[in-house]
């Protein structure tokens, strides 16, 4: 049990006339959302702390939602919504890897009728160890999970920052174009003097998806339906709740069949929410997509528009500030393809628009490939994590440099 390998230290609200955000005392974790990957970040300090959490305490969200953990860097005041967890007798880390492969069970054993919660004889009686894994495999176990851990936030780093300077790069080119030319004020912001602004709907067309039956779909094929959850974040992941149909389909709905270099774009989210509007370009693939409702393929009509300029543009602010206001729906948030044709797109020369897409591409591309790396990452996460703490996968015997 986790109460004979760890001292649990229940947090407690300290009076709210100590808090303060200017770095007085110290820092002051709540729940789940002061977390971060591995580390909190602090947002709130605390002058008169009630409980403490200490550098290399594990910290563990008990309310709402229940079962998320992180680790604590330095001396940290703790609120009612967390728990630190003091190993003693078991690798620190081992534990902290065990209590993420158990957090599903940890957040099912929470409760309550306006959030779900977790008490202190609950966790002091969570199941730890049940392979009986000794300490040294413990360490060696934490060990290859931290290295591939740190692999992921490695990759993820280079998300952030890659997608950072896209967004920079784009709000420079959109605004201000490759020439130096001057500037003119118009409908979406200035752009350079030479640069037409037309409605959308002028260049493009929008193709809606079908609403294919979810009982005809099979468990398995090369044909799979393109939905919504599949643009998340503006990438396209297959992975995400796929849905399969006989392959006999993409012959009898063959325009709903989508080609190498189609846009597409989710129509459909969460209101307050920027979580839909997501616009993926369709690679390369071994597999066949069908296009399905609130997903739209985005057709150009026009040649002054160029498709690889207008899936940028389709990303940038200078078109997503003004597409987001045009969504309806109180819970639901739902875009029309009608009012989206009114919307405003820019039109540079035709080399301009090239020569744009182009300092785009590479960026893309990095973020593209960085995104794959990760959730090949995940996976290898995800099953070592399982394996390895059911000693289905033994590691005893492997030659591992200590980290400690």
């Amino acid at each position: 049990m986790l109460s004979d390998v760890a001292e649990l230290v229940m947090g407690q609200s300290p009076p709210s006339t100590s808090y303060n955000d200017a770095g007085e005392g110290l820092p002051f974790y709540q729940g789940k959302t002061d977390f971060g990957a591995t580390y909190p970040t602090p947002r709130i300090y605390c002058r008169e702390p009630k409980k403490l959490a200490e550098p290399g305490d594990i910290l563990m969200s008990v309310r709402a939602p229940v079962g998320a953990t992180n680790l604590c860097k330095s001396r940290s005041c703790i609120g009612r919504g967390i728990v630190a967890i003091r190993a003693n007798g078991i690798d620190r880390d081992f534990l902290y890897f065990y209590l993420k492969k158990i957090e599903a069970y940890i957040d099912s054993l929470g409760s309550g009728a306006i959030f779900k919660a977790i008490n202190k004889s609950q966790l002091a009686e969570l199941p730890i160890n049940d392979a009986g894994i000794p300490l040294p495999e413990q360490k060696k176990i934490a060990h290859i999970l931290s290295t591939v851990q740190r692999a992921i936030e490695a990759q993820e780093r280079i998300i952030q920052t890659t997608t950072e300077l896209k967004k920079a790069l784009m709000h420079k080119l959109f605004t201000q174009g490759l020439r130096n030319e001057p500037q003119k004020q118009t409908e979406i912001g200035p752009i350079p003097e030479s640069w037409e602004v037309v409605e959308l709907g002028e260049v493009i067309n929008l193709f809606a998806g079908y609403a294919f039956k979810s009982a005809e779909g099979v468990s398995e094929s090369n044909t799979q339906l393109l939905r919504m959850g599949n643009l998340y974040q503006n990438t396209l992941n297959l992975n995400r709740s796929p849905i399969y149909y006989p392959d006999s389909f993409a012959d009898a709905h063959k325009r709903f069949v989508l080609k190498e270099g189609d846009l597409v774009m989710s129509l459909t989210g969460t209101s307050g929410k920027e979580d839909y509007g997501f616009t993926v370009q369709i690679p390369k693939m071994d597999k066949t997509l069908l296009l399905n409702q609130r997903v739209t393929r985005i057709d150009i009509t026009d040649h002054r528009l160029q498709k690889d300029f207008a899936y940028h543009f389709l990303l940038s602010r200078k078109f997503l500030d003004y597409l987001y206001p045009t969504a309806k729906g109180m819970k639901q948030a739902n875009l029309s393809t009608h009012a989206m044709k009114k919307l405003k797109v820019v039109l540079p020369s035709e080399a301009e628009q090239l020569e744009i897409a182009m300092c785009f591409k590479s960026l893309h591309q990095k973020i593209v490939v960085a995104g794959q790396k990760v959730a090949t990452l995940q996976d290898l996460f995800r099953t070592l994590l399982r394996e390895l703490m059911t000693a289905k996968i033994r590691v005893h015997d492997l030659n591992i440099i200590e980290r400690r």
